[in-house]
């Protein structure tokens, strides 16, 4: 960090500067609660498909999964069949998980991650991880297809693949994303929103505190940004962040 290049002020001057900056962070909180309410006044569409979901409990309807509660968050998590370990980004985001469920819990909200990997694949990577969160596997049905974050080998060949509300090139079979289901009194279940891509920062709290600091996120002006993320479990202990590359498309 070079002191030589930054603005170094009086206390007079830094709270004038920061109180023009607490104006325009209140300006971007009333637009975040602005969309927020936009958010909830999405139409719904019903889910018509009667998918099924290996658990730890056995096989479950998408119903099954809400655990008693009317509203489900789902994390699209990238481990795809015969993947060694999941998308150390997506890993990133779980590692948020376990500390918000229960406080999710109180609001009615039911969060799980879902994956196309078989249940063991799932379960082995995560003991290793040391996770509480239910995690169930979509593996033979087309749950994973249908909400935009599985593509076959034929799409991927094709050069460009739908996904996050777009056609674009991707790189890898399985993708990021988050969506949200409601599960009214007469058991029926509609899904009402998903995001991709850089939506899916609304689960990394971590990224908002390095958001905070002087350096930010401190990360290079390359496409994937979150190169220097590894598993909790691979890090440097001098946080160095050294070791192998991370890539939220790598598969092991």
């Amino acid at each position: 960090m070079d002191i030589a290049h930054h603005p170094i002020v009086s206390s007079e001057q830094w709270l004038d500067a920061r109180k023009a900056l607490l104006a325009r962070e209140k300006e971007a909180m009333r637009l975040a609660d602005q969309l927020a309410a936009e958010r909830r006044s999405l139409p719904w569409e019903r889910v018509e498909k009667d998918y099924t979901f290996d658990t730890a409990k056995g096989p479950r309807k998408l119903a099954e999964l809400f655990g008693g509660r009317r509203q489900l968050l789902v994390q699209h998590f990238m481990l795809g069949p015969g993947w060694e370990q999941g998308c150390p980004s997506c890993s990133f985001m779980a590692d948020h998980s376990d500390g918000m469920n229960v406080h999710l819990a109180q609001r009615d909200i039911t969060l799980l991650a879902i994956s196309r990997a078989p249940l063991d694949e799932i379960e082995r990577f995560r003991r290793r991880m040391g996770w509480r969160f239910d995690w169930v596997s979509s593996h033979g049905s087309d749950f994973n297809a249908d909400f935009g974050v599985s593509f076959t080998p034929e799409e991927l060949a094709g050069g460009e693949v739908d996904y996050n509300y777009d056609r674009r090139f991707f790189p890898a079979s399985e993708a990021p994303g988050i969506s949200v289901f409601v599960r009214v009194d007469a058991g029926q279940v509609f899904h009402t929103y998903s995001t991709y891509g850089r939506g899916v920062e609304v689960m990394m709290g971590a990224y908002r505190m390095m958001d905070l600091t002087p350096n930010g996120r401190g990360e290079r002006d390359v496409p994937h940004k979150m190169e220097w993320v590894r598993h909790h479990d691979r890090y440097e202990s001098d946080g160095s962040g050294a070791g192998a590359p991370s890539c939220c498309h790598a598969r092991g």
